[in-house]
């Protein structure tokens, strides 16, 4: 059962950070460098309504795997890199809230009235919430990694 809440939390958190890479170092740098706004910010918000729903899904298996297999020990016996990459998978999961209930929920409805300035702000202020998010989940690789 562990090593499939384990794949489970894994495959979870590789999506997660594996669409945070292709947004922020592929799709990103492109996409202004070649679209005008009204294309670039109707692309972005559909790019990441479906990344978004994506991320959810893997919120909820990090989080459900993660407490899981941390109910099956004893916390005070585990790693130190448990606890940081607990503590850090807590506050991106916060982080990603607040870009879903905030600057994402006024892109969408930027966009859907063709407000391209009030989307462009949305989506600026998107990105260095992703980039923090990205940021942390290899903090905590690296703390699960190192703290064992």
């Amino acid at each position: 059962m562990y090593e499939w809440l384990k794949f489970f939390h894994l495959a979870a958190a590789i999506v997660w950070m594996g669409g945070m890479a292709l947004v922020i170092l592929a799709l990103r740098p492109v996409v202004i460098a070649q679209m005008a706004p009204p294309e670039r910010l109707t692309l972005m918000a559909g790019v990441l309504s479906r990344f978004f729903n994506m991320v959810w899904v893997s919120v909820a298996l990090i989080l459900a795997s993660g407490f899981w297999m941390l109910s099956m020990t004893d916390m005070k016996l585990a790693p130190r890199g448990w606890h940081a990459m607990s503590g850090l998978g807590v506050l991106m999961c916060l982080i990603f809230a607040h870009i879903w209930f905030a600057p994402f929920r006024r892109l969408k409805a930027a966009v859907s009235v063709s407000d391209w300035p009030a989307a462009g702000k949305a989506l600026g202020q998107i990105h260095p919430m992703v980039l923090t998010n990205f940021a942390l989940g290899w903090l905590a690789v690296l703390a699960v990694l190192v703290w064992r």
